[in-house]
């Protein structure tokens, strides 16, 4: 019998009627409790979860489609909490980068398209406004998100400069015209201001005008500026973030301490970038998730840059960063994976998913049976977004005859062997 079942159920039906081409059957998956099963998706969400085989021989709607799971471990899918859409790609261009609309759009989506097919079906991207560019690159941004809906969900932050001073007046007035046009967080880096605190109640003023959340750059290196912010956000909804926050880990241990307690009662979230930083190199070092993570600061993982001047060999891969997190930071593969999925997608404030009925069907099938595996290996990945398939890589390993391979019974995968 099935583990779990929709809610609500389906009507009854004496017969088992047309195959609904909506729906989508996930077949002998593997959940990271150890069972194998089949997982049913219909209309956006999971309908129901059962024992291997189970779904197929009951399921009185037909299923519209199949997918064979089998040898992949299901897991709800990624989120990219921090990208930088408007620069992403752009390592390789000759001269300054282009912020041409076009360019910004191209890049933008390819990004968005990259970072989909490692898992992340939501992004939020950091996009600046004012200065040279106005508000051209967040309108390229925003036309590359419409053309991607249904495949992945993109946000934007709009990144203001200056906000204080003579120099400000234009800034602010650019910021509220952003979030007018479409951008849905209001961000920024206070830390370049003449004035940070006053950038900062410059931020939260507009967000709370309008009722967004806030996702600002901050090195965290300052730990009264870091004070004052944490009293100014306290209780705002719906949340302010800040990322990366890598000097954070260079304070004296209780200077830390003290300020990831700050952070906490205030209920700000931070998001490291453990696969680098977006400032150059000489602010790479990721922020002290177990410090953040014992005080209660809610701690999500980003890619940051995206192969542009910042990173010109960034990947965007969520499952790299967990890797990280885990190989070098001391989380377990459990705590690392929901850094850039569960605690992710609550930063985004997006819902909650778990591989149960009920639940939103944003799901990431990676080949595997175990999650240290997966994330040491996750090279085959099968990507559903809004309960159906909207990416797909296969990676096939080959060697070439062996009799080693043969004697000891290697498992293989994939074509025939290279002679």
């Amino acid at each position: 019998m099935p583990d779990s079942q929709p809610q609500p159920p389906p009507p009854p039906s004496s017969s088992p009627g047309p195959a609904d081409p909506s729906s989508l059957l996930l077949c002998g998956a593997r959940l990271t409790d150890g069972r194998t099963v089949d997982v049913r998706l219909g209309g956006g969400r999971i309908e129901a979860v059962g024992t291997a085989g189970s779904l197929a021989a009951g399921d009185t709607r037909a299923c519209g489609a199949r997918v064979d799971l089998g040898g992949y471990l299901l897991l709800p899918a990624p989120a990219e909490p921090h990208a930088h859409a408007d620069t992403a790609l752009s390592a390789d261009a000759e001269g300054p980068v282009s912020y041409q609309p076009q360019d910004v759009q191209r890049r933008a989506t390819e990004a968005a398209l990259l970072q989909l097919g490692h898992g992340a079906t939501a992004v939020r991207a950091h996009v600046r406004v004012g200065d040279v560019q106005g508000l051209a690159a967040l309108a390229a941004v925003l036309q590359a998100r419409r053309a991607l809906r249904g495949l992945t969900e993109l946000t934007t932050v709009a990144m203001p400069r200056v906000l204080t001073g003579a120099a400000g007046a234009d800034g602010l007035a650019v910021l509220r015209d952003a979030v007018k046009m479409g951008a849905s967080v209001v961000g920024g880096r206070p830390d370049l201001d003449p004035d940070p605190t006053g950038y900062v109640e410059a931020v939260l003023e507009v967000a709370s005008e309008h009722g967004c959340p806030v996702d600002l750059h901050t090195d965290a290196g300052d730990p009264a500026r870091l004070a004052r912010l944490a009293a100014m956000a306290g209780g705002l909804r719906p949340g302010v973030t800040l990322s990366p926050c890598g000097d954070l880990g260079r304070l004296p241990s209780e200077v830390a301490s003290r300020t990831a307690d700050q952070l906490a009662a205030a209920g700000v979230a931070v998001v490291c970038l453990p696969q680098g930083g977006c400032g150059g190199v000489d602010r790479r070092g990721a922020a002290p998730v177990r410090l953040l993570r014992a005080a209660g600061v809610r701690v999500a993982a980003g890619s940051g840059a995206l192969r542009d001047v910042s990173n010109p060999v960034g990947r965007g891969d969520p499952l790299e960063a967990a890797f990280l997190l885990a190989s070098r930071y001391g989380l377990s593969p459990e705590e690392a994976y929901d850094t850039v999925s569960g605690s992710a997608r609550a930063v985004l404030g997006l819902p909650e998913v778990r591989v149960e009925a009920g639940f939103p069907a944003e799901l990431l099938a990676v080949r595997g049976d175990r999650l240290a595996g997966a994330l040491s290996l996750a090279y085959s990945r099968v990507v559903v977004h809004r309960g159906r398939v909207v990416a797909r890589t296969s990676a096939v390993r080959e060697f070439c005859s062996s009799a080693a391979s043969v004697e000891l019974g290697l498992p293989r995968q994939g074509r025939a062997q290279l002679s």
